[in-house]
C-alpha cells in the first residue's frame, strides 16, 4: 500500500470516535477540496495530501488546547513509514499554522501547500456544512444557540478565542463570515463566496424565526 493509503487508514483509526465535526468524514471532505484545489495550483501533491489527511489529527480542542499533541502523532507516523524528512516538516509546518486561532496573530509560515490545504479546510467550515458543523460542536460544548444580550467579540486574542463560550450564533460572526476574505485561491475564493452567500441568507432566516416574524 502506498504510504497515502496507509495514512487514510491510520488516520479513521485515530479519529474513529472523534466529535461529528471533526471526524474522519471531515478530514475526507478537506482532503477532496484540497485535491479540487491543487488541480489549479502549482503545488507538490503529495504534501498537500498528506497536510489535508494529518491537519486535524489531534485538534487541540479536544486536547485541553495542547497543540503539540498533533504534530507529534504526524511525525511518529509519517517517520515509521520512512517520509522523507523535507516533506514530514512541511506538513508538520501546515498542520502548525492551519488554523483559525481567532485570526489575530503572527502567521510564521508560508508555502503553496498549506494555502491550499488551509482553504480547503476553511471551506469545511462554511456553507451548509459549516452550519452543520457549527451548530454540532456548539452542541457537544452544551453552549446556548443565541443570546441577544452577548455580543459577538471580534478582538479576541489567540488564548481568548480558544477558551471563548460565547453562544453558537457568536461564532458565525468571530470566524465563519470571516472566512470568505481570508481564502488564498482563487479556487477557494470562487467556492467561498457562494456557501458565504448562503450562511447570509441562513442568519436572515434565523432572525426572522426568532422574532416571530415568519
Amino acid at each position: 500500500m502506498s504510504v497515502i493509503d496507509n495514512t487514510i487508514r491510520f488516520v479513521k483509526q485515530q479519529l474513529e470516535n472523534a466529535e461529528g465535526g471533526h471526524d474522519w468524514f471531515h478530514i475526507e471532505r478537506v482532503y477532496k477540496n484540497a485535491l479540487l484545489i491543487a488541480q489549479e495550483e502549482t503545488c507538490d501533491l503529495t504534501v498537500v495530501k498528506l497536510g489535508a489527511l494529518l491537519h486535524d489529527i489531534a485538534d487541540s480542542k479536544f486536547h485541553d488546547g495542547d497543540e503539540t499533541v498533533g504534530p507529534k502523532i504526524a511525525r511518529d507516523f509519517l517517520e515509521k513509514e520512512g517520509v522523507a524528512e523535507e516533506i514530514i516538516a512541511h506538513v508538520i509546518n501546515i498542520i502548525d499554522h492551519i488554523s483559525f486561532k481567532g485570526g489575530n496573530f503572527e502567521k510564521k509560515f508560508s508555502s503553496k501547500e498549506l494555502q491550499i490545504v488551509q482553504d480547503a479546510d476553511r471551506l469545511d467550515a462554511i456553507g451548509a456544512i459549516g452550519i452543520a458543523r457549527c451548530f454540532n460542536y456548539g452542541g457537544f460544548k452544551n453552549r446556548v444557540i443565541y443570546d441577544p444580550a452577548i455580543q459577538p467579540n471580534l478582538t479576541m486574542s489567540k488564548e481568548e478565542y480558544k477558551k471563548s463560550e460565547s453562544p453558537t450564533i457568536n461564532h458565525f460572526y468571530e470566524k465563519l463570515l470571516l472566512l470568505k476574505d481570508k481564502m488564498n485561491t482563487e479556487t477557494g475564493k470562487t467556492i467561498a463566496t457562494a456557501r458565504h452567500r448562503y450562511m447570509e441568507n441562513f442568519l436572515s432566516q434565523f432572525y426572522a424565526e426568532w422574532d416571530g416574524e415568519c
